[in-house]
């Protein structure tokens, strides 16, 4: 493997239960990180003294705290987070940049095993480990129906070059879809790796409730320029997946929102076109990203 340096960013908003997990894989790793940056995100919980336990311990470690605004933001919250750490790292020299979640645990070798990915292929712009839940004793996907492109927000790793070209992520909900769909568009590919399992503490969205989080993806999938048509099939595809008509109805109420709140979408006409020229692609059986 390649000598590559890398930088963690981690958000954490009251993860005392968790977060002792991904501390002590990260100590862990055969490959640590050059910088990790923990931003305690206004968390009413212990999260911040265990934050700063962990950087009196450990150097490389840097705690961040940011005054609490009160409530849980949905969407854009996790990355302004995210920001306040990168802004503090950003003029150090490093190869890969990480967003990674403050509940999740894994095995020492993961991040010397993701970076041989990269390694492996130079067109590979984002990727990250397969976020998975332990089932009689073995660790499954945590979404199976996932696209092939995407990488989970909990798990992404960077490439340099790719996220120069980016041009960094948007704030709002939808970020984590729109960044890979932009990286595509620009020559890139993206995936999650699903022989580097890692393995979340709670299911997504359990946080905010699962109603909450499907009109949360509606309105994630408005702002990503999602086609109407690809978007009511999807819905109805929802239909027969648990929580049964739940999810349907949350993640269409939540892509109509956008329109009759007049929510903007995603500042990148080009972007909209291709994405809608994939999801139809995808319609008429022609080859595509979904």
């Amino acid at each position: 493997m390649s000598e590559s340096r890398y930088i963690v960013i981690t958000p954490a908003r009251n993860e005392q239960e968790n977060i002792g997990h991904t501390i002590r894989s990260m100590v862990a790793q055969t490959c640590r990180p050059a910088i990790w940056v923990i931003v305690n995100d206004g968390s009413t919980d212990n999260t911040a003294a265990i934050i700063d336990t962990a950087a009196r311990e450990h150097a490389w470690i840097l705690a961040v705290h940011r005054a609490d605004r009160g409530f849980r933001k949905q969407g854009g919250g996790v990355v302004e987070t995210f920001y306040d750490g990168f802004n503090r790292v950003a003029s150090q020299p490093w190869d890969y940049l990480v967003k990674f979640d403050a509940d999740l645990s894994f095995e020492p070798d993961y991040f010397e095993r993701c970076f041989r990915k990269f390694d492996e292929d130079p067109k590979l712009g984002i990727g990250g480990g397969m976020i998975s839940h332990p089932v009689k004793g073995v660790l499954v996907s945590e979404s199976p129906g996932d696209p092939a492109f995407h990488v989970r927000g909990a798990t992404k790793i960077y490439r340099r070059a790719c996220w120069d070209q980016l041009g960094g992520l948007l704030q709002a909900a939808g970020w984590d879809t729109i960044d890979e769909l932009r990286a595509n568009m620009l020559g890139w590919s993206t995936r999650s790796f699903p022989d580097v399992p890692v393995q979340h503490h709670r299911f997504t969205g359990t946080a905010d409730g699962a109603w909450k989080n499907y009109v949360k993806f509606g309105l994630a999938n408005y702002i990503t320029g999602y086609h109407p048509v690809f978007m009511a099939l999807k819905c109805l595809k929802r239909v027969a997946q648990r929580p049964y008509l739940i999810g349907a109805i949350g993640l269409w109420w939540g892509f109509c929102r956008g329109y009759l709140h007049g929510v903007a979408q995603v500042n990148d006409p080009a972007l909209i076109r291709y994405v809608r020229r994939q999801q139809l692609n995808k319609l008429i059986l022609k080859p595509s990203l979904w």
